[in-house]
């Protein structure tokens, strides 16, 4: 789980909310069309194109917004732009597993679950060459729930991190040619994207090495 500096620049989304008016409340249900479409787009941005969680890459196809704090929760606004994150997975294959935002549905603990708004979020997890995920601390209980109530160790993404790794593993890369392509990685490209599994890379080719 990488961190993520919430960078709101949602104009259309800002004008369509101010617009409200003794008759007619903004609801998310209302939200649909190009304003929608800005206010994903801008999360997925300010995400490098990655999942909130799992770090995997993230289309317009294959996501959904995802509200960190549930919907359900009538405490809260659920327009509020601060809440909203991008996960993957939108319409689900048939066979595929649920995971992130899909899984966790309207579960939420202030305490158990750790969140990619927190900018120590990424110090609660350690990841195995073999793409597997678990708590930094075996005590970290939040670490330990919010694994589990994401999915974040189901096969699928275990193999997936794993892809992700071999390729650093090369041993025809010399030592400088291994930095760069660490740090290479480690960098948004020029579509502004960050690489998968941008914590699992960081962590096992530059925090324990």
């Amino acid at each position: 789980m990488k961190h993520i500096a919430k960078d709101q620049n949602t104009p259309d989304f800002d004008k369509w909310k101010a617009s409200a008016n003794d008759n007619w409340q903004p609801t998310y249900e209302d939200l649909s069309g190009t304003t929608k479409k800005e206010v994903k787009y801008s999360l997925m941005k300010e995400q490098g194109y990655i999942c909130c969680y799992c770090e995997r890459r993230l289309t317009d196809d294959g996501s959904h917004i995802e509200h960190f704090n549930p919907r359900s929760n009538n405490v809260l606004n659920p327009l509020d732009y601060t809440n909203m994150l991008c996960s993957c997975q939108n319409q689900l294959e048939q066979g595929e597993p649920r995971h992130c935002g899909h899984l966790k549905g309207d579960w939420f603990d202030n305490q158990l679950l750790v969140s990619p708004l927190d900018p120590d979020c990424e110090g609660h997890f350690t990841y195995t060459a073999d793409g597997k995920i678990q708590p930094a601390e075996k005590s970290d209980d939040s670490a330990r729930m919010t694994i589990e109530k994401l999915g974040l160790n189901v096969n699928k993404l275990n193999a997936l991190r794993k892809k992700a790794i071999e390729p650093f593993l090369d041993e025809n890369l010399s030592e400088q040619e291994f930095f760069q392509f660490v740090s290479g990685y480690l960098r948004k490209n020029t579509g502004g994207m960050f690489g998968e599994f941008w914590t699992t890379i960081d962590y096992i080719f530059v925090q324990n090495t």
